[in-house]
């Protein structure tokens, strides 16, 4: 490794993350899920929800927006769906918990639904649908957020970044996997622009008067996911919207206070929601995984224009994950800088 490149291995930013979390007085199960959630991120490339989110989420459990020991417990259910309050937990932790209760109601009804009241922030949201999927299941998840996206040709912000995900066993490779934001990109990723000091692409951030700008520094919204179709992206932040929080009772995006606003006492209220269906409850297991397995070979073998390939949802993050699992990951100077700090605070040593 090239120290002066800053990479480090997978294991030892695993290490440092639960050992700060556990240093800050979060409770096992806080530092356990959080930690997952980050390192599912950062190990699949989706460095803007990965560990440089972790100086975050400490400062909200320090200040109390975030329970260090929630009590994350079924508050109704009916057959196939349930509902569970997070306690204003750290969002990985209501929502790694309602994907176990999902897999199992899915292995008794064919199908789990589970909505979460009272979280908060859980990261990529790929990490609980990707849970699902390494079970057998189909896993999906959605979260709204505050907001931070203007509607179709809207000037103010309106939606959260919402991102929906929904991930698909496919026998003997990585799952087919799908991970987006409705918005056509996520604010954490202006966030990494800010710190790496790159431009935006066209067409994804307004300024003030929703005007399109390509400087992070600049940005005040987003646009939805579709540029000129944006309304496509805005019905899909909707969807999010109904499933997470109009389904569980809670706050709607504009609601919402903000992620990286100067108060860190106020729990924020957000809603998530989560399922695991059962391949078996509609066609058996060779039936179904042949048709996966076809599907996604098609797709990979189909023609691609000159220059470029195809992909299946998922590919490019499991190919980063390979090769950080092999090579380690670069910590941007930020991250970095964050860590330095985290470990003076809590007495934790830097990941090597």
């Amino acid at each position: 490794m090239d120290p002066a490149h800053h990479t480090v291995t997978l294991s030892d930013l695993d290490r440092f993350c639960r050992q700060v979390l556990a240093a800050c007085g979060a409770n096992d199960a806080t530092a356990d899920a959080t930690t997952r959630a980050l390192m599912h991120a950062t190990r699949c490339g989706v460095d803007s929800h990965g560990v440089r989110l972790l100086a975050h989420y400490i400062k909200a459990l320090e200040g109390g927006r975030l329970n260090k020991t929630p009590d994350i417990r079924k508050v109704s259910g009916f057959g196939a769906v349930e509902t569970l309050d997070g306690d204003h937990a750290q969002g990985a932790v209501p929502a790694y918990a309602a994907v176990a209760r999902a897999i199992d109601l899915a292995g008794k009804f064919g199908i789990g639904a589970v909505g979460i009241r009272n979280n908060s922030h859980f990261g990529a949201a790929g990490a609980y649908s990707v849970e699902a999927a390494r079970h057998g299941l189909i896993g999906l998840s959605f979260c709204n957020s505050d907001s931070f996206v203007r509607l179709h040709d809207g000037a103010s912000r309106f939606h959260g970044t919402n991102p929906i995900s929904m991930a698909v066993p496919v026998p003997g490779e990585d799952p087919w996997f799908l991970d987006m934001a409705t918005s056509a990109v996520p604010f954490n990723r202006v966030l990494l622009y800010r710190s790496t000091g790159a431009k935006l692409p066209e067409g994804v951030a307004s300024n003030e008067l929703g005007i399109n700008t390509t400087d992070p520094h600049l940005t005040e919204m987003l646009a939805p996911l579709g540029d000129a179709f944006g309304f496509k992206g805005a019905g899909l932040a909707g969807i999010a919207e109904i499933f997470s929080a109009v389904l569980t009772g809670m706050r709607l995006s504009f609601d919402i206070p903000s992620m990286m606003g100067e108060d860190m006492q106020t729990p924020r209220q957000l809603g998530a929601f989560v399922m695991a269906i059962q391949p078996e409850a509609f066609v058996d297991r060779p039936t179904f995984e042949a048709g996966m397995k076809r599907y996604v070979e098609t797709l990979r073998t189909s023609p691609a224009r000159a220059g470029a390939s195809v992909m299946a949802p998922g590919d490019r993050e499991w190919m980063v994950a390979r090769h950080r699992d092999a090579h380690g990951v670069e910590l941007d100077p930020v991250t970095r800088s964050a860590f330095l700090e985290l470990s003076g605070t809590y007495n934790v040593p830097m990941p090597a």
